[in-house]
């Protein structure tokens, strides 16, 4: 029995492995570091990645990349399919047969498919494709989008079309709940963190009275950057020596420059870019606070568990942040750090003055924020979770009740010939 024969009677793979394909619209991009550990990690399942383009390939390199080439369309067909018969994107575009091809060729069981929107645009191929995929989602998709048509309703389509659906955090999946996602098909695949990567530092004050504080993060409204800058501006009254460090980049750079200045501390506060993961680690071991003040935005965005706090814990830095997302799923307030309200920049400059007045609560949030992460969040135990997770999306399937043949593309018959062939 050929190979080929082999991997289309038993769904595996030569060597008796599921077959994944990860896709991603980009991959990747540089905030996405959560995405390339996990699509990297993943070891009782053989991966390949599908994507539209490549980003950060230097500093994300993958071997195994599908890149879905923008195909070229005689326009008569592109402008009926788009314009008279109303098709999605996927389908005017060519993506559509495409992706049918590459996954078959690949022998592919499932489909992880990161992010909702993206989902969404998949869901005429979701839809008719012979396996499963499972979506998961991040933050952002959950919020309201008007730039995708009847989004609520789409992300309805999809919960249906798909086995399981993924969050990363249990207040995202309550989100999705609200949304119309069906709970039974929730799982929560959390984010996963190399502990042999993140060294535990123990902090002791500075003698010099040289706090460090830092943040690390996108420069985006949901960060609540603005509110740390607030609150560090109220805690250098008391500690003159202190410096702030915001590691990212983002769109709100400037105004958070000119806020910085306008309250007076530009001169301590440094905002140093995106750093290698080398030069992060570095900075959270000379550090002495983390600060990440989440707040939802007026689109309903929020976090799961941002994966900066996760690795600023498992280095040991006490973290004060907000009751904001998943975030008090990772933090337990008095214990690892300090939660306060959204937008409480007063209530974040005395949870950063009551730890920094005590040396030894400094040093026990330290030490038990390393041990909550090697307990609940360690990569191997979650990417076991997460593949046992893509087992039971294919054993469901398996169960469910034979597809429907595929119909690729109907058009009017006087342009058919025009299709490319699969």
């Amino acid at each position: 029995m050929d190979k080929a024969t082999i991997r289309n009677e038993t769904g595996r793979c030569r060597m008796g492995k599921r077959v994944v394909a990860s896709y991603c619209s980009s991959f990747l991009k540089s905030e996405m570091l959560h995405i390339y550990r996990q699509v990297k990690a993943l070891r009782g399942v053989d991966t390949f990645v599908v994507t539209k383009e490549v980003q950060n390939a230097e500093r994300f390199p993958f071997d195994n990349i599908e890149i879905i080439p923008k195909r070229r369309t005689n326009l008569l067909v592109h402008g009926w399919l788009k314009f008279v018969e109303r098709r999605p994107p996927i389908v005017y575009r060519g993506e559509y047969q495409t992706l049918d091809s590459l996954l078959e060729r690949h022998g592919a069981d499932l489909m992880h498919i990161y992010f909702g929107h993206t989902g969404v645009h998949l869901l005429p191929f979701i839809e008719q494709w012979d396996k499963p995929c499972v979506v998961s989602f991040h933050g952002a998709d959950v919020a309201h989008k008007p730039e995708i048509k009847d989004y609520p309703a789409k992300l309805r389509r999809l919960f249906s079309a798909v086995p399981l659906v993924f969050a990363r955090s249990q207040s995202l999946a309550d989100r999705l709940v609200h949304l119309g996602c069906p709970p039974e098909k929730l799982r929560i695949n959390r984010t996963g963190i190399p502990l042999n990567e993140f060294q535990f530092v123990d902090r002791e004050p500075p003698r010099d009275g040289k706090w460090r504080v830092v943040q690390a993060c996108r420069l985006i409204p949901k960060k609540g950057v603005a509110t740390s800058l607030r609150a560090f501006a109220i805690f250098k009254k008391d500690n003159p020596g202190a410096e702030f460090f915001i590691a990212g980049k983002g769109p709100l750079q400037p105004e958070l420059e000119m806020l910085a200045g306008g309250l007076g501390i530009l001169r301590d506060v440094h905002f140093v870019g995106f750093l290698s993961q080398l030069k992060l680690l570095q900075l959270y071991a000379s550090s002495h606070l983390f600060l990440h003040p989440s707040e939802i935005s007026p689109n309903q965005d929020q976090e799961g568990v941002p994966n900066s706090v996760l690795e600023a814990m498992a280095t040991g830095l006490p973290v004060v942040a907000t009751r904001h997302g998943g975030i008090p799923e990772a933090i337990d307030h008095g214990r690892t750090g300090l939660l306060v309200a959204e937008e409480d920049h007063v209530g974040l400059a005395n949870a950063m003055q009551l730890i920094t007045s005590s040396p030894g609560l400094l040093k026990q949030m330290g030490e038990r924020t390393h041990a909550a992460v090697v307990e609940r969040f360690g990569q191997d135990a979650q990417i076991d979770q997460l593949e046992s997770f893509y087992e039971e999306a294919i054993t469901m399937n398996g169960a469910a009740e034979p597809v429907k043949p595929k119909s690729i593309v109907r058009i009017a018959p006087q342009f058919a010939e025009e299709l490319p062939a699969k």
